[in-house]
């Protein structure tokens, strides 16, 4: 007990009177004190005027960035205007559209002036004024316009007919106190003769909330002025009418179109930005004034914060000194004390307390270089069985940052490095040249293992080896991940082959991984190497098989994917023919089964079928995620490894919502006129048939008719009507020996015509088609 209270005595004694306590206790006072002082004057004499003028400058710059902002809404709006006004729907037959007999028409218009109104946030109300027989404003609903109001459109059209597109005050909604911006579009777009115009409304509440971004503060004002330096859009959160007459003299006095100045109002200075856009059929001039205050408030509370801070804390600074050297000084001398009480019977005489550390580090020191000598002994089985635990999923919830500083502690260098895994499968045990008996595996295993790490040794400065089962060795191989490591590893695994074929009569199948720059990865390479086995001819040979190169997909069997089903599948579905759509996918299945093909191919070709059945479903305007709740169809149809679960997968979980849901959309009448149409064009194909007939044969009109057509069967009547004459032309020209005249008759074309639309539809004439096809009819 005497021992160690005098132990405790000295380095009290020491840690009181130490040099090291003396001098950090000093250092700390001065760096806790005078930095800060010397910085807070510094500030505050010096920096606040400059600082004042980069804010300015920053001002200005974000002012301007935010009144481009606005510009390029204004010019999107033009544009997007401009765009929709050009839509076909708004041309010069417009003017003659019935819209109380023609609802569907009204009911389109409507809708795409809704979406229209929809495009953009600062848009309010979108609407569309014709001056018809009797003159009408399309908005959410169908109006007609009394006189008086339509004296105001009348007199939009008549001054835009210049600029065809120009922007106007609008007040007929808002009323005179309370008016808005409207950009006024004239219809037929580009006529010099126009009968009606779309008008944009502003929304007036959001155009001020974008303006009052141009006045980032609590008190200011920003405005715009048209060409005629008129107020068209205010925010002024000072209130004070006579500010904004105050700042539009001021600007107008400068005679500038862009520029900033600084401003005394009523004793207060702001700063002003001011600046113009370009609009399509005039100019327009901003201004942005913000208080002077507000900018440079807290620059100057800061710097006097600093000044008031570094001041008081001269004074606190020497009692946190001592504390703080002391702090530090603690953790010294508590390693002393640890140092001293590791060997009590040894009367040690403390000089100086880094003096004992360097003594004690010394002895440490050697002790680890000791263990870490018998550690790198161990090292190569560790490296070994780490990578078993991360191949086996022991290490998955590891992030990739630990196993990192694991592979780090293990001896491996992880900097600028990638990974690539081998396998190496031994096969010939059992032949008549092999030198071993049938009971020597894991003797095989171990002689193989010795020749793998003394060649890899040659090849790669980074590599450990892992001994799987079934005559089979893992190689995990480290190499920065800017070199070209292909050439080097053939040349290993060539070598590897060679000499294993020497000494131990083998052959060998080496599989060659992907490359990966993560460690979580190193477990998917090996799986990879693992199932990439599966690529090697079954037979007992050397290979070497590269995962990167895709040679070895070669040895897949060849896909036959049955297009023209796909086609008939499709077109069955437009027809909404549910039971042909059955029998077809049926076909489908076996045409794509019969030559033996494997099963990582008929998925393929089923998961391409639904693809297809899919973009016809997107293409009807029918959004699949709707259609089917969400499900995960494509991993739904892997799942299922039976032919006859496919089909009826494709009929009742894809195709019988798909019907239900179109026919739900769909007029049912409609699709039945259009059945009947197409089935007059296959039976009287050869006769004159036109558009306009079949129309009046079915009741409608050929507008109607004509969209119905390309809704339900895909394509247009006359490219229909065209498809089919020249696929009955094909077969006469190639079953029969009649004259290209009678071809042409019999399909219902002349004979000059038919020519030309065959040899456009074909690439070649009537008459060369048959020579080169016949040839191969008779073969």
């Amino acid at each position: 007990m005497k021992t160690m209270q005098t132990i405790k005595n000295k380095i009290n004694k020491l840690s009181w009177k130490g040099n090291f306590f003396r001098k950090s206790f000093i250092l700390i006072l001065l760096i806790a004190s005078i930095p800060g002082l010397i910085t807070g004057i510094g500030i505050y004499w010096f920096a606040v005027g400059n600082v004042e003028k980069e804010l300015m400058a920053l001002h200005d710059n974000q002012i301007e960035r935010r009144a481009n902002n606005i510009n390029e809404q204004f010019k999107y709006l033009e544009y997007s205007t401009s765009r929709w006004a050009f839509d076909p729907r708004f041309g010069t037959d417009l003017s003659k559209v019935d819209f109380v007999t023609e609802f569907r028409e009204t009911y389109d218009i409507t809708n795409l002036l809704l979406l229209f109104e929809g495009s953009h946030s600062l848009i309010k109300d979108v609407e569309l004024y014709v001056n018809a027989e009797d003159p009408i404003l399309f908005n959410t609903e169908y109006n007609v316009l009394k006189e008086d109001t339509q004296a105001i459109y009348e007199e939009w059209i008549s001054t835009g007919n210049n600029t065809n597109i120009h922007w106007e005050h609008y007040s007929i909604k808002e009323g005179k106190d309370s008016s808005t911006l409207a950009l006024v579009h004239n219809i037929p777009a580009a006529s010099q003769n126009p009968f009606g115009a779309m008008i944009v409304t502003i929304d007036k509440g959001k155009m001020l909330e974008l303006l009052k971004t141009l006045t980032p503060y609590d008190e200011g004002a920003t405005f715009i002025l048209d060409e005629n330096n008129e107020i068209m859009l205010s925010s002024n959160s000072k209130n004070d009418p006579s500010f904004i007459k105050a700042l539009k003299a001021e600007m107008l006095n400068l005679n500038k179109s862009k520029g900033s100045y600084q401003f005394d109002y009523k004793g207060n200075m702001y700063s002003v930005s001011f600046g113009q856009f370009t609009r399509i059929d005039s100019k327009w001039t901003y201004l942005s004034a913000a208080p002077m205050s507000s900018i440079t408030a807290p620059l100057v509370f800061v710097s006097r914060l600093i000044l008031i801070i570094s001041s008081s804390a001269l004074i606190l600074a020497f009692c946190m000194s001592w504390f703080a050297s002391y702090r530090i000084y603690t953790p010294i001398k508590n390693l002393v004390n640890k140092f001293i009480e590791e060997d009590l019977s040894k009367q040690t005489k403390i000089k100086d307390e880094f003096s004992l550390i360097e003594e004690r580090w010394t002895q440490m020191s050697q002790k680890s270089h000791l263990l870490q000598s018998q550690l790198s002994e161990h090292l190569l089985e560790i490296r070994s069985s780490f990578i078993v635990q991360l191949n086996q999923g022991f290490l998955y919830h590891h992030s990739e940052e630990d196993l990192r500083k694991r592979m780090e502690s293990y001896g491996w260098n992880l900097t600028n490095q990638s990974f690539v895994a081998l396998d190496i499968q031994m096969t010939g045990m059992y032949s008549e040249n092999f030198g071993f008996s049938n009971n020597d595996e894991s003797l095989v295993s171990f002689v193989a293992n010795n020749i793998i790490e003394e060649i890899g040794d040659e090849f790669f400065e980074q590599f450990t080896v892992i001994k799987f089962p079934d005559l089979s060795v893992g190689i995990l191989v480290l190499y920065p991940k800017n070199d070209k490591i292909d050439e080097k590893l053939h040349e290993f695994a060539n070598k590897i082959t060679k000499t294993i074929n020497q000494i131990l009569k083998m052959q060998v199948t080496i599989t060659i991984s992907e490359s990966t720059e993560n460690v979580k990865r190193i477990s998917y390479i090996f799986e990879q190497v693992i199932t990439g086995k599966r690529f090697r001819t079954f037979e007992n040979s050397n290979q070497i098989i590269d995962l990167k190169s895709k040679e070895h997909t070669k040895k897949i069997n060849e896909l036959h994917y049955p297009f023209s089903i796909e086609k008939e599948v499709i077109q069955a579905i437009r027809m909404g023919q549910v039971e042909e759509v059955t029998e077809l996918v049926s076909v489908f299945l076996q045409e794509l089964t019969e030559d033996g093909v494997n099963e990582v191919n008929i998925k393929h070709g089923v998961v391409q079928l639904y693809s297809s059945i899919q973009h016809e479903i997107l293409h009807s305007g029918i959004h699949p995620h709707d259609l089917f709740e969400g499900k995960n169809m494509i991993d739904e149809l892997s799942q299922i490894r039976d032919i006859e679960r496919i089909k009826n997968w494709f009929t009742d979980a894809v195709i019988y919502p798909y019907i239900e849901k179109l026919e739900g959309r769909l007029n049912i009448e409609l699709k039945r006129i259009i059945e009947k149409v197409v089935e007059n064009i296959q039976q009287n194909y050869m006769e004159d048939i036109s558009l306009e007939q079949c129309a009046d044969e079915a009741g409608t009109n050929p507008y109607t008719l004509s969209k119905a057509f390309k809704q339900i069967v895909g394509i247009n009547f006359i490219d229909y009507l065209t498809e089919l004459r020249i696929d009955k032309a094909k077969e006469l020209l190639l079953q029969t020996d009649l004259k290209i005249n009678d071809v042409a008759e019999q399909v219902g074309y002349r004979h000059s015509y038919f020519n030309r639309i065959f040899k456009k539809q074909m690439g070649v004439p009537p008459s060369q088609y048959r020579k080169l096809n016949q040839g191969n009819i008779q073969a």
